[in-house]
């Protein structure tokens, strides 16, 4: 988790706390509306990628009943004051690093099996 969150903090230009954040919103996100194996190889691969989901309350329960989906994400994320660019940049880096850690196929089936993640692959 530490070199996933360094390396948004550096390249999205964003605070390591806000990273953390955004990095379990996100992969509660996926986990919930993408395809599940494929979702829990990334997941796999992230030491402390479940304590970010849990932290961030995106497992499912309460979150699902005030409504989901990519716009829910983009509302969250924002909340956290990022802009538009800066979640498209950080959704960009996390796929790279999702891509370094468990091949460009997996991550093409978890970026093409989640409504609405296409546009910022």
């Amino acid at each position: 988790m530490d070199e996933l969150i360094g390396r948004l903090a550096t390249n999205a230009s964003i605070d390591s706390a806000v990273a953390e954040k955004t990095v379990g919103i996100i992969l509660g996100f996926l986990r919930n509306e993408g395809p599940s194996d494929s979702v829990q190889v990334l997941i796999d691969q992230i030491p402390g990628a479940e304590a970010a989901i849990e932290a961030s309350g995106t497992g499912g329960g309460l979150s699902r009943l005030m409504g989901g989906g990519l716009m829910a994400v983009g509302t969250r994320l924002m909340g956290l004051g990022l802009g538009m660019s800066e979640i498209q940049n950080i959704a960009r880096e996390l796929f790279r690093f999702g891509r370094d850690k468990i091949g460009a196929d997996q991550m093409g089936k978890i970026i093409a099996g989640t409504p609405g993640l296409s546009q910022f692959a």
